[in-house]
């Protein structure tokens, strides 16, 4: 239950700026989407090229998630020190470089050091525009949490047919003529996934580069001081942080809940194919796209909606009573999903409910962590906290061995996931609840 707070201090004003901030930070989560939410486009490409199978090209999305997470406790103490805009414009040079490398990369390797450098890179950014969120809001925390997430999560909707498209095209998809001094400039562009790779991280790099030079943390007096969701009054460096209990207790319902998640990121497209739905057309919304295709953009969206609609939900009744719900929902949705892949329209619409009940983690967990330790620290506290998706991102290539383990079956791997996603939504109303409003009380 929600219950008003007010905490103290000499000032009360709200710039105006700070939704400016929030948009700059949407801006540059969206241009990193596609290194996660992309990648799965590119497996059965790189696999029939080089033969390299899949499990261990999805190593690569392991070390790319683990760079991007474990780092972020690092990465944010040098942001909570000197602010975003020299962090995240840096980072927009190596999220560039990472698909750089990806499309040159002819061996294991190559492609790991790919990940590797994309990972870093991402990993400052959304912990730079996340952090920057919930320090600008703490009136609106889980709202603007998940707004922000939301551009990680639903940013690449726009582009995941055009990669698809690029990639998919065997020749030139575009042809450049034109008059340089001193002779004539001419070029193609050709298709196929290393295309994709080269110009969309071009693009990409370029325009986290752009606006991150408009990013800043908030001065004094510059935040509202009156919350509708009790938090702590008390900051707590990253080492007091860690010496509390709750961290825990969050840390392990963040690894059940985003192990499922990863999963069906990383494994949608070999899913689909397993399943004979991939290139099946499916009709809805006056769209007709191949199953596969479509799942990919609707999934994209509601990943993005339900972060800012479950943080929003949250603000009014509670953080726990939130989780209890989505994480619910996502196991039921998991389940449901293995029961029906076989069929198309239901592949489409389960894999959707699928990532709406997943995505709101990155809304509610920064709210929860920020509510409990503080501003000061907020982005090197939740960075402590974010490695638990790398954590999870561990068990995306046990995923592959269970399947091969058990037969070609996905059955064992999404049973697990449903499991461990219910395991979880008990543990916010019976274990994290309770230990909450002790934590508050003494602080």
């Amino acid at each position: 239950m929600a219950v008003a707070a007010s905490v103290p201090d000499t000032q009360v004003t709200t710039s105006p700026g700070r939704w400016g901030q929030l948009i700059f930070g949407i801006i540059c989560m969206v241009m990193i989407a596609n290194l996660q939410y992309g990648w799965t486009l590119f497996v059965n490409p790189m696999d029939q090229k080089y033969h390299w199978g899949r499990a261990s090209i999805q190593f690569a999305f392991t070390l790319f998630v683990l760079a991007e997470t474990w780092l972020v406790p690092f990465e944010g103490y040098l942001i909570d020190k000197f602010g975003p805009r020299v962090m995240i414009f840096l980072s927009g040079i190596l999220v560039a470089a990472a698909w750089v490398i990806n499309a040159y990369a002819d061996s294991l390797p190559l492609l790991y050091a790919g990940a590797v450098i994309g990972g870093i890179g991402a990993g400052i950014i959304y912990g730079g525009a996340v952090g920057n969120a919930l320090k600008w809001f703490p009136d609106h925390r889980g709202l603007a949490a998940g707004l922000t997430a939301a551009g990680f999560g639903a940013g690449s909707a726009l582009t995941i047919i055009p990669i698809a498209y690029v990639i998919q095209s065997t020749g030139p998809i575009a042809v450049f003529n034109g008059v340089i001094p001193g002779g004539n400039l001419a070029f193609d562009i050709a298709g196929g996934y290393q295309s994709a790779f080269f110009w969309f991280g071009i693009g990409q790099g370029v325009i986290v580069l752009i606006f991150s030079l408009f990013l800043r943390a908030p001065e004094a007096g510059e935040v509202p001081t009156v919350v509708s969701v009790r938090q702590s009054r008390r900051e707590r460096s990253p080492v007091e942080t860690l010496s509390t209990p709750i961290f825990y207790v969050m840390y392990a319902m963040f690894v059940m809940v985003g192990a499922g998640g990863l999963m069906a990121t990383a494994q949608l497209a070999p899913i689909a194919k397993d399943f004979g739905v991939d290139k099946i057309p499916v009709s809805l919304i006056g769209l007709t796209l191949p199953a596969l295709t479509f799942a990919l953009s609707i999934d994209r969206v509601l990943n993005g909606i339900c972060r800012p609609f479950f943080g929003w939900v949250s603000d009014n009744i509670g953080r726990e009573n939130t989780m209890f719900i989505a994480f619910f929902v996502e196991g039921v949705g998991i389940y449901a999903l293995l029961q029906f892949a076989n069929q198309p329209l239901y592949f489409v619409l389960l894999s959707g409910v699928v990532f709406f009940a997943w995505g709101e983690i990155y809304s509610l967990f920064p709210a929860m962590c920020t509510d409990l330790y503080g501003k000061k620290y907020a982005t090197t506290n939740y960075g402590l906290l974010y490695t638990a998706k790398g954590t999870a991102a561990l068990l995306v290539p046990l995923a592959n061995v269970v399947y091969d383990a058990s037969g070609k079956s996905w059955t064992a791997v999404f049973i697990v996931a449903a499991v461990l996603n219910i395991i979880a939504a008990l543990m916010a109303l019976l274990v994290l609840k309770p230990m909450r409003k002790r934590f508050v009380e003494h602080s």
